[in-house]
């Protein structure tokens, strides 16, 4: 999806993952696949497979249980450990001489604030150690699709930055709180290499998340039994919207997830509403709580079902040509662990486009000697 995102004026040169479905979907959208792509741990890859030096490299590693500061002894260490797989490759790259011109490195808001800041840490300063300056920005898809998705993007350069790119004070809510609060907690030594990237706040899409439905009788619905076993699991908060919305003239669209909430100190499972013409962050299947439902309300009447592999890759910005896994559970999941394409197209033309061109320019320069000791 980041290579979608980068569009025909990017070329991958080469690209890595581990998970077998994953890599079978990125076989069957990009012929070329053959070429460049690697299935298998990213620590058991070297340098030297890897191609000249190149203006991108895009890590989007897996947020479960990331630990930057702490384990980086490969996947035998948990699977965020992948990060610094791919680390090692950047380093070795840069003793060659060939290190990406720029970086992105993109997860869950959670990197900002886990362990009480200590891993964004550490990635700041594995970044500085190869003579990176670096800034991160949070980005809610929903600003793009009608899907509520928080990511941070740590965006890197080894080029200098011109002050059309660079901004003196961060600015709300690209640079949002969890950002500021990240900053404010690195060394002196950090932050002098800190870039509050200049950006525009993107504009607001127009499209609820109907426009993203299959028709009504091509999909299957719950049994009524089920509807009713759900309804039993609203509170007072989320009933009251119910039925505020049955009594709405014409036909709305929501979704629900299941979630555990501790009330009177016991754990309850809950059904949690939403009618804001926007969908919840989708997940992987894994589990109960990360299914999200449809709910349409109409005429007074409740349906409810599950999301279509085929509508989560809409609410990812993935075109109705894009090839999902066959079963559900394997598209929900590839959608689920993805980026979405919209977003990364918006990085691409206000900043990436621009710090490609920056960082040829600084290499040229420095072949040529004007920036001789620099």
């Amino acid at each position: 999806m980041a290579r979608l995102g980068l569009g025909d004026g990017w070329s991958c040169k080469f690209a890595n993952d581990f998970d077998a479905l994953k890599s079978a979907t990125y076989r069957a959208n990009f012929p070329d696949a053959e070429t460049h792509f690697h299935e298998g741990d990213v620590w058991a890859l070297d340098a030297g497979k890897l191609p000249g030096a190149v203006d991108l490299a895009w890590a989007s590693s897996p947020c479960q249980d990331f630990s930057l500061a702490g384990n980086r002894a490969g996947l035998k260490g948990g699977r965020s450990s992948a990060f610094f797989g791919f680390w090692n490759l950047i380093k070795a790259l840069g003793k060659e001489g060939r290190a990406p011109r720029s970086i992105v490195i993109e997860n869950v808001v959670g990197l900002l604030t886990s362990h009480a800041g200590d891993d964004f840490t550490a990635l700041c300063r594995a970044l500085a150690d190869e003579g990176y300056r670096f800034g991160a920005v949070e980005i809610d898809a929903a600003r793009f699709v009608p899907q509520s998705r928080q990511r941070v993007f740590v965006i890197a350069t080894l080029a200098s930055v011109s002050p059309e790119l660079e901004q003196v004070e961060p600015i709300a809510p690209l640079h949002s709180g969890r950002v500021e609060l990240a900053y404010e907690r690195l060394p002196s030594d950090l932050k002098k290499l800190w870039v509050w990237w200049r950006l525009p706040f993107p504009p607001m899409h127009n499209r609820t998340i109907e426009t993203c439905l299959e028709n009504d009788a091509d999909v299957p619905w719950f049994e009524q039994a089920k509807v009713d076993h759900i309804d039993g699991l609203f509170n007072d908060r989320h009933r009251d919207k119910l039925i505020a919305v049955r009594k709405r003239p014409g036909r709305t669209v929501g979704t629900l997830f299941r979630r555990m909430r501790r009330e009177d100190g016991k754990k309850m499972q809950r059904a949690e509403l939403r009618f804001d013409g926007f969908a919840g962050c989708l997940r992987t299947p894994g589990g109960g709580s990360s299914k999200q439902f449809l709910v349409i309300v109409e005429g007074g009447r409740t349906q409810m079902r599950e999301l279509t592999g085929r509508e989560s890759a809409r609410l990812m910005g993935l075109d109705d040509e894009y090839n999902l896994p066959k079963s559900k559970n394997g598209a929900l999941r590839v959608c689920g662990d993805g980026v979405v394409v919209n977003v990364v197209a918006w990085l691409r033309i206000e900043l990436l486009d621009r710090l490609a061109h920056a960082a040829r320019e600084s290499s040229n320069e420095q072949k040529e000697g004007r920036w001789a000791g620099s």
